[in-house]
Order: structure tokens, then C-alpha cells, then sequence
């Protein structure tokens, strides 16, 4: 594991950070880019509750001290939201960090912290169907690949496929080293 990758709260300077890296195509990489969007509601948010709250949140990605990323969680549901909740996590890093198991490291962070710290008992991720190197990542965190969701998510311009995946809180512990 990535001893020097640690999550901490969101900063104003993390905000402008991720303006900065995340604002185009080369930014995002290719699966994450939606188009422009303004920031302004993200920073509203900021000021109003640091970007934590009961139904989900951001926190920055640290490497060495430094902010290189961020992760977040956000409520799905299968069926009925009071019985049927989990949580649905996404990453991002500046692309300076990729490649380095900083995003593998930060994702089994958060699903440490969100079995700890929520009563989750399901947290999922998804991913684009041609996004090996994300696949590969969550699978070393500790997510199960559960299936295909066919033409699930609109960007640049066409539906795309994307895979599926989940931890339970019942699986085997997540100790230091990948499962």
C-alpha cells in the first residue's frame, strides 16, 4: 500500500486546485470529462458545510503531504431509499499522480472510513467499461466486479457502458495489503 496517501477534509486552496486540474479533458482524463461546469455551487457548498454531510461528501487526496486529488460518496439506492441505501464512491487525481497507486490507496481509504464512520453495509463504484486502469484500481481496493450496465452514462457525445462494482461490509477485512 501507498504509506504517504491520506484523506483529509477539503480546503478553499484544495477548491482551487481542483478548478484548476479538473476544469478540461486533459484535467479529467477522458472517462471523468462531462464538459464545462460552473464551480461556484461546489464552493457554495464549502462555505455551507466543508463538503461533508448525511448524504455524502468530499474529501482531498493527499501524497506526500500534498493535495493531488479528491474522493466522494453520495447516496444510490436499490429500491426504496429508507431500506435499500449505499454508498456510491468516485475518485479523482491530477494527472501528475495517476499511475502511482494513489487512487487505488485513497479508494480503500474511503471504504475504511465509510464502514467505520457510516452504517453502510454496500458501497459501489462504476466505472467505464474501457477504463482498465480504474478497474484495476478497485479491484486491488477491494471491490468485487459485479456486471455490465449497458449504455448507463451520456458523455462525449454517445452512451457508454460501465462496470459495476461493490465492497460489503462483510467481506474480508481490509487490512494494509490488497485482497
Amino acid at each position: 500500500m501507498n504509506t504517504d496517501v491520506s484523506l483529509r477534509p477539503v480546503t478553499p486552496g484544495d477548491l482551487d486546485l481542483f478548478e484548476h486540474e479538473f476544469a478540461t479533458e486533459d484535467g479529467t482524463g477522458p472517462f471523468q470529462w462531462f464538459g464545462f461546469t460552473p464551480t461556484h455551487r461546489l464552493r457554495a457548498r464549502h462555505a455551507e458545510t466543508g463538503l461533508l454531510g448525511p448524504d455524502g461528501g468530499i474529501l482531498t487526496i493527499t501524497a506526500a503531504g500534498q493535495p493531488v486529488g479528491r474522493v466522494e460518496w453520495f447516496a444510490s439506492a436499490w429500491g426504496r431509499p429508507d431500506t435499500s441505501t449505499c454508498w456510491t464512491i468516485a475518485a479523482a487525481l491530477v494527472p501528475a499522480a495517476r499511475g502511482r497507486g494513489t487512487g487505488t490507496t485513497a479508494q480503500r481509504h474511503l471504504l475504511r472510513y465509510l464502514f467505520a464512520h457510516t452504517r453502510a453495509e454496500r458501497v459501489q463504484a462504476f466505472t467505464d467499461h474501457a477504463n482498465l486502469a480504474e478497474q484495476r484500481a478497485l479491484e486491488k481496493a477491494g471491490f468485487t466486479r459485479e456486471g455490465t450496465l449497458r449504455s448507463a452514462q451520456w458523455r462525449a457525445g454517445r452512451w457508454h457502458d460501465q462496470v459495476l462494482y461493490s465492497a460489503l461490509r462483510t467481506d474480508a477485512p481490509l487490512g494494509d495489503e490488497p485482497r
